[in-house]
């Protein structure tokens, strides 16, 4: 299993937010790069970046340094996300250096050009992000919720060729009150993705709990405010998961 210590940008800086809202923001670090290298440091395999103002539809160019910054700091695979709607943001990213782009609104409102981008760069390097609440997709950042299933979605994108699914419980997501285990693992189970587990992790034992359904295909699990908040230690969390 797979820890990604999460860095989400806003402004060129590590913020954190509750529920996914933007008036919810702690200020975690203002060098991403030094966040990425002290993560690298600790030993975390891969990072997960994602690009807020970006997936809140507002102006991101101090995140795109910020992007640059973090490839050029660290040599760890680098997951990111955020406001990728166009085949040429993925394409862009991807193009930094960014080993593996995470899709959600698109996949929802333009499910043609997340096909297209499969076909061009491959499930490895192209990711689903299913962002739900109450078992429904939000899109936007979170703003809009759809009509559509988790599972629908999932099983839509797998006909595409998606393989591996970022899920977020909006509900939890920076709350620390748990990770949604179950829903992942169901997910799994429904779709036959892999699945990346996503919010509210709140200690070792979020950590302890998704390894334990690991063999219904959740693979990894995405860690951000327990991290910068002390609550979990990622040196225990990383030995956690290779047991």
């Amino acid at each position: 299993m797979i820890i990604y210590p999460a860095i989400d940008l806003r402004r060129g800086r590590c913020v954190r937010l509750v529920q996914g809202d933007p008036d919810a923001e702690t200020v975690v670090s203002d060098d991403p790069a030094a966040t990425a290298r002290r993560w690298a440091g600790l030993g975390a395999e891969w990072l997960h970046v994602v690009n807020l103002d970006g997936a809140f539809g507002d102006e991101a160019s101090a995140n795109a340094t910020a992007l640059r910054d973090i490839l050029a700091a660290v040599n760890v695979p680098v997951q990111f996300g955020g406001g990728l709607r166009t085949l040429a943001d993925i394409e862009a990213a991807l193009a930094l250096g960014v080993a593996r782009v995470v899709v959600g609104t698109v996949a929802v409102t333009n499910p043609g050009l997340m096909g297209e981008a499969l076909a061009r760069f491959g499930s490895e390097r192209v990711a689903l992000a299913i962002d739900a609440r109450d078992g429904l997709v939000a899109t936007h950042g979170w703003r809009q919720l759809s009509g559509v299933t988790a599972v629908s979605l999932a099983l839509q994108m797998k006909r595409l060729g998606v393989t591996r699914v970022v899920y977020t419980d909006i509900a939890r997501d920076g709350t620390l009150t748990g990770v949604n285990a179950v829903a992942c693992a169901a997910l799994a189970a429904a779709s036959g993705l892999a699945v990346i587990a996503s919010g509210g992790v709140a200690s070792l034992e979020d950590v302890r709990r998704v390894k334990a359904v690991e063999a219904s295909g959740v693979e990894g699990i995405i860690i951000g405010k327990a991290l910068y908040a002390g609550q979990v230690d990622l040196v225990q969390a990383l030995e956690m998961a290779r047991s």
